[in-house]
C-alpha cells in the first residue's frame, strides 16, 4: 500500500482540507525549498526569506479551501511572492543588506573551500554580492520575473500561473529585466570580466 508521501500535490490538499495536518506536512517538505529559494532571492535576505517562507505557509493553510484545482506548486509560489512583496512594503525604507552581509559562515567556507584560494573565494563573494544587488535594484515585477525564469528556471506559462500575469506581460517584463541588468552589471565590467566586451562596443 502506498504512503502518503506518493500522493500527488493534488491528493495532498485535498486530504489536509479534510483535516490531515500529515498530507499538509507533506506538501510543506515537498515545496519549501523553492518557496524558500523565490523568497530569497525577491527579499535579499535569509532571515526574512525564511519568515516569508513561514508566513506562505500559514497563508495556504488557511486558504485551503479556495484552492479548486491546477498547480500546488504555482499556487504556493504566487502566495510566497505576494508575502515577500509585503515584506518590502513593510520595510521600503530600510536600505537592502547586500549579499555579503548575509551570507552564512557556513556557505563561505563551502565556497572558499570549492575555490581554494582566498582571492578566488573574494572574487565569487563579490561577483554573487554584486548579482544579488543588481537583482533588488529592479522593481519588483520585474525582479519575480527574472528570479521565476532565469534563476529557478520555471517556463513562462508557469512563472505566468504564480504572477497572475499574461505570458506577454511576463516576456515583456522579462526583457525590461534583462535588459536593465546588463546595465547594471556593465557598471562594474570589471568584476565580471566584461571590460574587453565594453570597450569592444565603443561603450565609455
Amino acid at each position: 500500500m502506498s504512503g502518503i508521501g506518493d500522493l500527488t500535490d493534488e491528493e495532498l490538499v485535498l486530504l489536509s482540507k479534510n483535516g490531515s495536518l500529515d498530507a499538509f506536512n507533506r506538501l510543506v517538505e515537498r515545496h519549501q525549498s523553492a518557496v524558500y529559494a523565490v523568497t530569497y532571492r525577491l527579499l535579499g535576505e535569509r532571515t526574512a526569506a525564511e519568515d516569508a517562507t513561514q508566513e506562505t505557509f500559514i497563508a495556504a493553510f488557511r486558504a485551503l479551501h479556495g484552492f479548486r484545482s491546477g498547480s500546488v506548486r504555482a499556487w504556493l509560489l504566487r502566495i510566497a511572492a505576494n508575502q515577500a512583496k509585503d515584506q518590502l512594503r513593510a520595510r521600503r525604507r530600510r536600505p537592502a543588506l547586500s549579499l555579503e552581509a548575509q551570507t552564512s559562515a557556513a556557505e563561505r567556507t563551502r565556497t572558499d573551500t570549492v575555490a581554494e584560494d582566498p582571492v578566488t573565494a573574494a572574487e565569487q563573494r563579490a561577483r554573487r554580492s554584486a548579482l544579488q544587488q543588481a537583482l533588488l535594484e529592479l522593481p519588483f515585477e520585474q525582479r519575480a520575473v527574472v528570479v521565476l525564469i532565469d534563476v529557478q528556471g520555471y517556463g513562462y506559462e508557469e512563472a505566468s500561473r504564480v504572477l497572475g500575469e499574461p505570458v506577454g506581460t511576463v516576456k515583456s517584463r522579462l526583457f525590461r529585466a534583462r535588459r536593465r541588468l546588463r546595465e547594471l552589471l556593465l557598471a562594474q565590467a570589471e568584476l565580471f570580466g566584461l571590460e574587453e566586451r565594453r570597450e569592444g562596443r565603443g561603450t565609455v
